[in-house]
This record gives C-alpha cells, sequence and structure tokens, in this order.
C-alpha cells in the first residue's frame, strides 16, 4: 500500500538478567516481605530446605523406627516426612511456637466490629439490610462515601430506611460513625456522651470553624460567655475523635520485625547483630545433590540441576543481603555512636555515599538496602534510613543532624509561654543563640514536620 514503509533499526538495551533481578528484590525486601518469598521459594523448589525446622531424607533413610518411610507409597512418604518433622521439635521449639501462635492476633475491622453489634441488636430483614447498605459504604473514618439521598437512589433503598439505619448505626461503637462530615461525627459523640445542652455542642454546631482558627473572642460574644469558657470548652472538644473508625484500620499500627539489632557489650563497644532468627535458614538438598550423580533419568537429572543453580543464586543472594546490611550497620555504629549513647539530638549528618565509599559499593545499593529497614536500638526501633541526614555546623564548629534541630526546636516551643507562643522568627532566633543557624523558613519547615501547629493556633486563653 502506497504510504507503508518497513525501517530496520539498531538499539543498544540494558536488561537485568534474572538471577541479577532476584538478587535486587532480595536486596530491596524488608524482613517480612522477605520472609513470604523464602516460603514461597521453599514451596516451589523441591531441593531447598530449612534447616531449622526440617528434617532432610537422610536422616529419615537412616531411621527404621518407622515403617512407612520404606514404603514405596509416595503418599505415605509424605506423611512420615511430616510427622517426623514435628516429632523432631524440642520442647523449646513447641513453646515457641506456641507463643507464636497465641500472639497472632488478626485485626478487626470497623465493618466486622459494626456486624457483630448489628447481630446483637437483631433487626427485622429490611433495617438490616438498610445498616449493611450504610457499612457497605463508610470509609476508614466512619463516614459515609456518598449521600443518603444519592445511595438511595444508586441502590434502590428507600431513603426513610437509610435515615432509621444511620441512627441505629449512630448508636454502636465507636461513638461518632454514621456521618457525613466531622461537625456531625464530633456532634454524636457529645450527644452520646450526655453533653447535649453543652458550651461545647453549642461551639460545634454553630462555630466550629472559627474554633479551628482559635477566634475564641468572636465565639465568646456570640454565645455570651467568657473567652476562658470557650478556651475550656475547646479542651475537650480536642480530646473526641475527629475519625473513629480509624482505630479498627490494620494498617495504622503495622508490625516492624528489625532487621539488625545495635547491641552493647560488657566491654563497652558497640555492635550490630542480625536478626536471623526471623528467616528460614535455607540449604540444599545432600539425596537431591546425589541423585543429580547416580540417578539414570536423564531428565530428572536436568531439572534437578537447575533447581540446585536456582537454589545455589537464592542463597548467595541472600548471603549478600546480610552481609550487605550487617556492613552497613556497622558504618552506622562507627558515625553514630554519640547517637546510641545519648539519642536522637546527638544523631550526626551522614551521606549514603560516605558509606558506600567505606564498604566499597555504590550508593544505590546502600539505599536499596535500607529501604524498608529497621534497627533496635536503645532509643527505640528506628528506619536506618533515618540515620541518614544533612545537618547544620553550630557556631562552635559542631555537626548537627536535621533530627537534632528538629528535636532543639520541640524542646524551644516546650518551654514557651502558651499564651505567648514563639512565631516561627523567634524560634529561629532562640536556635541561633544555640549556635545552630537555620533559616526562617526551615523553622517553619520542621515544625509542620513534627506536627506542631503555627503561633496563632498554638496560642492558650487561660
Amino acid at each position: 500500500m502506497p504510504g507503508n514503509s518497513l525501517h530496520q533499526t539498531l538499539s543498544q538495551q540494558q536488561t537485568l538478567a534474572p538471577q541479577m533481578r532476584q538478587s535486587l528484590e532480595i536486596l530491596q525486601a524488608n524482613t517480612l516481605e522477605l520472609q513470604q518469598l523464602l516460603r514461597q521459594s521453599l514451596d516451589l523448589n523441591p531441593v531447598l530446605e530449612d534447616e531449622s525446622a526440617l528434617v532432610s531424607l537422610e536422616e529419615l533413610d537412616k531411621s527404621d523406627s518407622d515403617p512407612a518411610v520404606d514404603s514405596p507409597d509416595d503418599d505415605l512418604r509424605e506423611m512420615a516426612i511430616m510427622e517426623s518433622r514435628a516429632n523432631s521439635s524440642s520442647p523449646d521449639d513447641e513453646e515457641r511456637r506456641e507463643h507464636l501462635y497465641n500472639s497472632i492476633v488478626a485485626p478487626e475491622s470497623l465493618q466486622q466490629h459494626l456486624v457483630a453489634q448489628l447481630d446483637l441488636s437483631a433487626p427485622n430483614p429490611r433495617m438490616r439490610l438498610a445498616v449493611q447498605t450504610l457499612m457497605g459504604n463508610m470509609d476508614e473514618r466512619g463516614y459515609f462515601d456518598v449521600s443518603l439521598p444519592e445511595l438511595g437512589q444508586r441502590l434502590g433503598v428507600p431513603i426513610d430506611d437509610l435515615d432509621r439505619g444511620k441512627r441505629l448505626l449512630q448508636s454502636f461503637d465507636p461513638p461518632g460513625i454514621a456521618v457525613d462530615n466531622l461537625r456531625e461525627s464530633l456532634l454524636v459523640q457529645l450527644h452520646r456522651s450526655g453533653r447535649l445542652d453543652s458550651f461545647e455542642f453549642k461551639i460545634v454546631e454553630s462555630h466550629l470553624d472559627q474554633l479551628a482558627r482559635k477566634h475564641f473572642p468572636q465565639i465568646a460574644r456570640a454565645l455570651g460567655i467568657s473567652i476562658a469558657q470557650v478556651s475550656e470548652a475547646a479542651g475537650h472538644i480536642a480530646q473526641l475523635d475527629p475519625a473513629p473508625g480509624t482505630s479498627f484500620d490494620p494498617s495504622s499500627n503495622p508490625y516492624i520485625i528489625p532487621d539488625v539489632s545495635f547491641e552493647k557489650s560488657d566491654a563497652g563497644e558497640w555492635t550490630a547483630v542480625l536478626t536471623n532468627e526471623y528467616l528460614p535458614r535455607l540449604r540444599l538438598s545432600d539425596t537431591y545433590k546425589d541423585m543429580v550423580a547416580t540417578s539414570p533419568d536423564r531428565k530428572l537429572r536436568t531439572y534437578l540441576r537447575n533447581q540446585l543453580r536456582e537454589g545455589r543464586t537464592l542463597i548467595k543472594a541472600l548471603d549478600q543481603r546480610q552481609a550487605t546490611i550487617l556492613a552497613i550497620s556497622e558504618e552506622i555504629i562507627l558515625h553514630q555512636r554519640e547517637f546510641l549513647e545519648h539519642g536522637h539530638r546527638s544523631l550526626k549528618p551522614l551521606t549514603m555515599n560516605e558509606i558506600a565509599d567505606a564498604i566499597e559499593v555504590h550508593s544505590t545499593t546502600v539505599s536499596r538496602a535500607v529501604a524498608g529497614k529497621y534497627a533496635r536500638t536503645p532509643h527505640g526501633v528506628m528506619e536506618l534510613r533515618r540515620f541518614f541526614a544533612t545537618g547544620y555546623k553550630t557556631a562552635q564548629g559542631e555537626e548537627v543532624s536535621n533530627e537534632g534541630v528538629r528535636e532543639a526546636l520541640q524542646d524551644i516551643i516546650a518551654k514557651e509561654d502558651r499564651q505567648k507562643p514563639f512565631s516561627d522568627s523567634s524560634i529561629q532566633k532562640a536556635l541561633v543563640a544555640k549556635g545552630i543557624r537555620v533559616a526562617r523558613r526551615t523553622v517553619a519547615k520542621y515544625r509542620e514536620q513534627l506536627g506542631i501547629l503555627p503561633s496563632h493556633l498554638r496560642k492558650s486563653y487561660q
């Protein structure tokens, strides 16, 4: 056809080999992700064994205690292996396993919590349908995603049923759910606590916007009360939950397993110790190694060679990951000994390039290795990334990290007069007096990062 033509072009493109891709995946994975990845590999690759939990086939062959092992039936042999694995556990292993199982509690969702209360209230089928419809259209805060008229029209549920279902849901725990907005949530919580005629209820009902701006004098004039009474009511309102449903959000309290622990010896020396006990200890089965050399089946030998090669690559990548994290952690100790001894204010400025040069890897390797990894320290569990930060030099020539500046800022605000809180400019001057030279906009940025309100919203009228 006219206008159509074929062209041949050459281009260079860099692609990662499967082994390199797997190595990067293992390096970047946090402990929980790595556990899942290794368990999946154990399930898919028959030549891999977990030394901490499994019994090798050779050890089973040496035991004559169970005749089922000598049976040619594969199902019986597999059953015998599983029984032997279970029986091989020591009492201490069983105790640890039982403690682990008893400690794992699946978090209850908001919907599950509400369904249990709905079952106890035993509504008629029509009301149950309305309530279930409403529960399915609440977000994680407990607020409705759409208005009730729109929901009724979309799903064909009478609006009167939805109104009654809404009132029933608002009587459930936690107080303040099944609402359209923040104002309604706060009003429901005040109503449920018996404060229907309180100043708090009147302020939320008619002056919530002014309360958010801390316009206490205007609210006091409108209600005919003193500024001190408005301030006291505002304190009570602040104790209410603006998003009551989030207490049931499983992701709000993620479980963190540290990858490394910073420990101090009796001699006063700090060391980094990998928390390998959370990971399976992989090894290659000697039985399958022997089968590669002795089996007359060529296809089986080829298959096992491939599986052994993949297993070795996985074990090598895992060892390299652990060695990299350990090397980075040991360098962190050398640079951040003051933090380990004295806390966050003593964190020193540190870059990934410094660590990369010290352990002779690329800085991107350090970045991947610390992503999502945590260390157990004397001052709590910390993400490894937090040890890397830029900083400032004090007037005395000492280096202070961003974390140290933020902590100094918090101390200044903690000691301020609540009736005359410091402005960002005043905080900047106070930091300069401590020898820390930062710009006012930097003070504002750090204050926002710490979740501290600006001065006009921190002002107290009591």
